[in-house]
C-alpha cells in the first residue's frame, strides 16, 4: 500500500505480518522515501541499506561512490525523532520501540553535494528486521558457547516472546478501535437525542404558531 505526501513517498508495512523483509527503490536528487512500519514496544530493529548509481554509459546501476551518503530519520508514533544520522553509501541503522505504533523510517541522500548524481538515479535495496530476526545466532552460540540443543532452545524462547509482544500489540490496537468505536457511537448517540429534540421543540412551536393564526382569524 503506498500513499503520497508532500515531499516524500510514504510505503507502509506491517512488521507484525512480515518481521523480516527485503525491497529495492528507486530516488531522484530531491526525493524522500518513508516507511511506515508498525512495531510494538520494547523491539529491535535493524536496518541495512546498500547504493547503486546510474551509469547512463554503462546503461545499468553501478555501486555508488564511497562519497554519496544516505541520511536516516526516525519518528516514533508520537512524531518525535528516535534517529537522525547521515550514513555512507552503504549502511546499517538500529533502533528499539519504546511507544508501539507505526514508526516512520525515512531515508533521502544528499544528492545536492554530489556533481555526479546531479540528474541521476539513485537505487536503494533496503533490508529490514524486526524482533528476533535481528539476533545472529551463529555468533550468539560462538560467545556463549551453546550447543545445538541450546541455540535451539534460545531461538524458541525468543520467538515466544516477540509472539508476546504483537500480541500485545494486538490487544492494544484492539483497545484503541474499541474506545474510538464506543466515542462514535456516543457521539451518533447524543447527535440523534439533538435532533428529536429539535424536531420536538419545532413541532410545538408550530402548533401554538398555528393556534395563534386560528385564534387571529376567529377561527377557533
Amino acid at each position: 500500500m503506498m500513499l503520497t505526501a508532500p515531499g516524500a513517498e510514504i510505503i507502509i508495512l506491517f512488521a507484525w505480518l512480515s518481521p523480516s523483509y527485503a525491497l529495492y527503490f528507486h530516488i531522484g536528487e530531491t526525493e524522500k522515501k518513508c516507511f511506515i512500519e508498525e512495531i510494538p514496544d520494547e523491539t529491535m530493529v535493524i536496518g541495512k541499506y546498500r547504493t547503486q548509481l546510474w551509469d547512463k554509459q554503462m546503461g545499468s546501476f553501478l555501486q555508488a561512490t564511497p562519497g554519496l551518503g544516505m541520511h536516516v530519520e526516525i519518528k516514533d508514533p508520537d512524531t518525535k525523532i528516535i534517529l537522525s544520522r547521515q550514513y555512507g553509501s552503504d549502511g546499517r541503522f538500529t533502533f528499539t520501540s519504546h511507544t508501539p505504533g507505526e514508526h516512520q523510517i525515512c531515508l533521502h541522500s544528499n544528492s545536492t553535494k554530489m556533481a555526479i548524481f546531479a540528474g541521476g538515479k539513485l537505487r536503494v535495496h533496503l533490508d529490514i528486521q524486526v524482533g528476533e530476526h535481528t539476533n545472529n545466532y551463529p555468533e550468539i552460540a560462538a560467545k556463549d558457547k551453546l550447543t545445538e540443543l541450546q541455540l535451539r532452545a534460545r531461538q524458541l524462547l525468543d520467538q515466544v516472546e516477540q509472539i508476546q509482544k504483537e500480541q500485545n500489540y494486538q490487544q492494544y490496537r484492539e483497545e484503541r478501535f474499541r474506545m474510538t468505536s464506543e466515542s462514535t457511537n456516543q457521539h451518533v448517540l447524543w447527535c440523534s437525542i439533538a435532533q428529536t429534540l429539535i424536531l420536538i421543540v419545532t413541532g410545538i412551536w408550530q402548533l401554538k404558531h398555528l393556534k395563534s393564526f386560528f385564534e387571529a382569524k376567529k377561527l377557533v
